[in-house]
């Protein structure tokens, strides 16, 4: 039974939606009484309707990082990186300065307010979109050369991949029927993963990247509209790594699929920036980190009532005997060639 012992509750039971108008009220600002949540696993984003317009925008959004998941210094290198793409007239939607500042905080949640943006998913079949977008994934990654993090973490293997399977193994959501073939099949994986200097920490991979870049972080706005076409959202991710780790998740389908996928999108790439295609041999060690590192967030997740009621499938005998095949799976892909375009 859940208790009613208010040290019990996870803390985002106390972001009621007048938490929210007063977080509003606290930067001045005064909302209209439009409030809608928006979708949001790892924070807390809602829209809001102004009374008056803020910088031509009568709604905005504003995105309560999750307590204890980043430092101060991280989320601030976050914006940081934001408003170096924005000022580079890359198109990002990123927090705005509301009295000298991109970071507040109010009854011990710390928010950032954005401009809302409309859009949909990109049509990622559609060879010209992917060309599009990989233009300015180049663009994005020609800022994210220009300086290193110093705070935000780099992806690699001990980070996504050995801290996440031991955690796993710590935490008894894995089913104990698949216990020991997870974690032998998990290591078996890794191991392969390791064989990649630039994942395995023996060279320097520390390009600021979007470090999210799925389709779902990606906003389509109609070409014929003024600034139409990609907006990067989200860059609550932004990691250090290979520059390859942006392109792969827009890639699906089988090896020919991905093949042509990946050509239009450094057709794009290529007209701004070189892309070393080295790094191709990295999608798929880089898909089995995050295939790791996805349980291993479920888990760390769980106090929050939010996963068990959208993930009801996680922890169960099946789920785990299914990522035991999916590894099987990706430990065959990561011995196979590496896409070539």
């Amino acid at each position: 039974m859940p208790s009613d012992d208010p040290a019990d509750l996870h803390p985002y039971a106390r972001l009621t939606p007048d938490l929210v108008q007063d977080a509003l009220e606290s930067l001045e600002l005064w909302g209209d009484g439009r409030l809608s949540s928006l979708n949001s696993f790892e924070n807390r984003v809602y829209q809001v309707g102004l009374e008056e317009p803020l910088e031509g925008h009568t709604q905005l959004v504003l995105k309560f990082y999750r307590p204890g998941r980043w430092s101060v210094p991280q989320i601030l290198e976050e914006h940081a990186f934001a408003s170096e793409l924005v000022t580079a007239e890359v198109p990002v939607v990123a927090p705005l300065s509301i009295g000298g500042r991109t970071l507040h905080e109010h009854a011990g949640f710390h928010f950032s307010v954005s401009p809302r943006r409309g859009g949909r998913r990109p049509e990622l079949d559609d060879f010209e979109v992917l060309e599009w977008i990989g233009r300015f994934l180049a663009r994005l990654h020609s800022v994210g050369e220009l300086r290193t993090f110093s705070h935000r973490p780099a992806l690699d293997l001990a980070s996504f991949g050995q801290a996440a399977r031991d955690e796993l193994l710590r935490s008894g959501a894995i089913a104990p029927e698949a216990e020991r073939a997870w974690g032998a099949t998990c290591d078996e994986a890794l191991a392969l993963v390791a064989r990649h200097p630039a994942l395995n920490g023996t060279s320097a991979s520390d390009l600021r990247l979007h470090g999210d870049c799925h389709p779902g972080n990606i906003l389509w706005t109609p070409v014929d509209l003024p600034g139409g076409g990609p907006h990067f959202v989200d860059l609550d991710d932004a990691r250090s790594g290979p520059a390859v780790q942006d392109l792969w998740m827009l890639l699906s389908g089988d090896r020919r699929q991905q093949t042509r996928q990946l050509s239009a999108l450094l057709d794009g790439y290529e007209q701004f920036r070189p892309f070393d295609r080295r790094e191709l041999a990295l999608i798929e060690p880089l898909r089995t980190l995050r295939l790791i590192h996805y349980s291993a967030w479920l888990a760390r997740r769980w106090d929050d009532p939010a996963f068990p009621v959208s993930f009801p499938w996680f922890g169960t005998r099946d789920y785990w005997q299914g990522q035991v095949d999916m590894l099987h799976e990706q430990i065959e892909a990561m011995q196979a060639p590496a896409l070539v375009v």
